[in-house]
């Protein structure tokens, strides 16, 4: 009976200690707990870094909304902006890196040039989000293969997991995301698929192997 009686104020003790902690947390702690246990689901034990990103708190955003032209400003006004980061697209054709920013608002994902949308991805058609296991910064967005879309969106991130966590979640389609090992195929054009090659090397770089194949070091 004193065993009994032990092991219920033990648990009564527990869950008043939990219920504390949980009142006890700001808003934006809250934010970053429900962010980080999104990130465990997907990349826990799957991707490299992912321990030791553990540490680091996710950010609002990289970059301000002021930091945006006004002209993109005006091209999406009527959208929340969630989330601006600078990223390194590759082109589909030819796999040359370009610097844009990559917005997400309540509704879509952006890739801005400047003052251009150089393409629109809406969380509604939006069909799947890959990286690899190693420790690179390779985003692949998968988008519809149709009229509206050029193909899938090759970006580095600097910040992986906190721009697959955010891009996930603002789209609530964490079901969608895929580390990949060795490599992965993504759409180029109408029709037209690529492979991605990923492999461990001295130092890290991202070429067009001479097989013509996009290669992540």
């Amino acid at each position: 009976f004193l065993m009994q009686t032990s092991e219920m104020l033990r648990k009564i003790c527990m869950r008043n200690l939990v219920r504390k902690y949980c009142r006890g947390l700001t808003a934006e702690r809250k934010v970053q707990l429900q962010q980080k246990v999104v990130t465990s689901a997907i990349f826990n034990g799957k991707k490299e870094g992912y321990l030791q990103s553990l540490s680091q708190p996710f950010l609002d955003t990289r970059l301000k909304e002021s930091d945006l032209n006004p002209k993109v400003l005006q091209l999406i006004r009527g959208e929340n902006i969630k989330y601006v980061t600078p990223v390194i697209k590759y082109d589909r054709n030819g796999f040359k890196a370009r610097e844009r920013l990559l917005v997400l608002t309540q509704s879509s994902a952006y890739v801005v040039e400047m003052a251009k949308i150089k393409q629109k991805i809406e969380y509604s058609t939006l069909k799947g989000i890959s990286t690899s296991n190693l420790s690179d910064g390779i985003v692949v967005i998968h988008v519809p293969d149709d009229n509206k879309q050029k193909g899938d969106v090759i970006l580095q991130c600097e910040h992986v997991f906190e721009v697959v966590t955010k891009l996930c979640m603002l789209a609530n389609k964490q079901n969608v995301v895929k580390v990949v090992k060795g490599s992965l195929r993504f759409r180029v054009g109408s029709g037209k698929e690529a492979t991605m090659l990923f492999s461990v090397g001295p130092e890290p770089q991202v070429f067009k192997d001479k097989t013509g194949q996009l290669t992540v070091v």
